[in-house]
């Protein structure tokens, strides 16, 4: 007997998880997330050199803070339509489009099968938006499409998270607790990109040519705050907001969930400096163009 067929839209998986409750959450906590990733989105800002007068499709916009970038850098003579899955997400983008006077377009729509007509842009860009197709080969192979002959792609993605101290501290910190899953690379999530060469496999396949990847690493601020106990409240508010304890402990009987949390705020306690609980965090910033 045949298995029966697969009738679920293309990415729905990420879909229905990006306009539930988890992006409920990181509408939320917007303002709080664009501080802490700010950084890494500028090196693959640099690294694209958006230009005047360019047009430009923001993969994964989110609320909107790097397409606002991008459209300061191209000016009134360019163009930047921003494309998300995250209904709640584009909503806030459109409300700051409109309190800062930018002509920037947000589409909801799933990036990996764009409706663009051929050559529209001139670059792609993303600040991690690109690590959660479930065919990226596809996904990029269309998003090419898009592309003038000339065109170019610039993003920002996570290295490994043993190079991420933001999601690896909190899991290690009570690794006596609870055993926990390994991170499937190969999967869609923040770490589906962490492997150079599947990079290079990915996009090669899709298309492009000149792939380059350059590591970029900067502190991450998990929690801020006067006092060393404030940063402690902060970091202990973000990292069961996001990321992946909050779904670890979730199932989890109370007096579990009250020892993780002590022994992770033990752990973050010991990072406390002046700027805040500082952790690591290194991205890949991968540029190609058009072959």
């Amino acid at each position: 007997m045949e298995p029966p067929a697969n009738t679920s839209p293309p990415n729905a998986e990420q879909i229905d998880y990006w306009n539930g409750p988890v992006g409920q959450r990181w509408l939320a906590y917007n303002d709080w997330l664009d501080e802490r990733t700010a950084a890494y989105g500028r090196a693959a800002f640099a690294a694209a050199a958006p230009q005047p007068g360019e047009a430009v499709l923001d993969i994964g916009c989110g609320a909107g803070a790097t397409s606002f970038e991008l459209a300061h850098a191209v000016g009134a003579g360019g163009s930047v339509t921003g494309v998300d899955i995250s209904a709640p997400l584009l909503g806030r983008a459109r409300e700051r489009a409109a309190a800062l006077g930018l002509p920037v377009e947000f589409r909801e729509a799933d990036a990996s099968r764009p409706t663009f007509a051929p050559h529209s842009f001139d670059l792609l860009y993303s600040r991690f938006g690109v690590m959660f197709f479930d065919d990226p080969t596809a996904a990029f192979a269309e998003l090419r499409k898009t592309l003038k002959p000339d065109g170019r792609i610039a993003f920002a993605c996570w290295q490994g998270p043993q190079f991420n101290d933001w999601y690896e501290r909190p899991l290690a910190a009570i690794a006596h607790i609870l055993e926990r899953t390994p991170v499937d690379t190969r999967q869609p999530g923040p770490f589906a990109f962490s492997d150079p060469d599947r990079i290079r496999e990915v996009l090669g396949d899709a298309g492009f040519a000149g792939v380059e990847l350059q590591p970029f690493a900067t502190p991450f601020y998990l929690g801020r705050g006067a006092t060393r106990e404030a940063m402690a409240d902060d970091a202990m508010e973000q990292v069961f907001r996001v990321g992946p304890i909050a779904r670890l402990l979730e199932p989890q009987s109370e007096e579990i969930n009250a020892r993780a949390r002590l022994a992770i705020r033990a752990s973050l306690l010991e990072l406390a400096c002046d700027d805040g609980l500082e952790v690591g965090g290194a991205v890949w910033v991968v540029t190609a163009r058009t072959g």
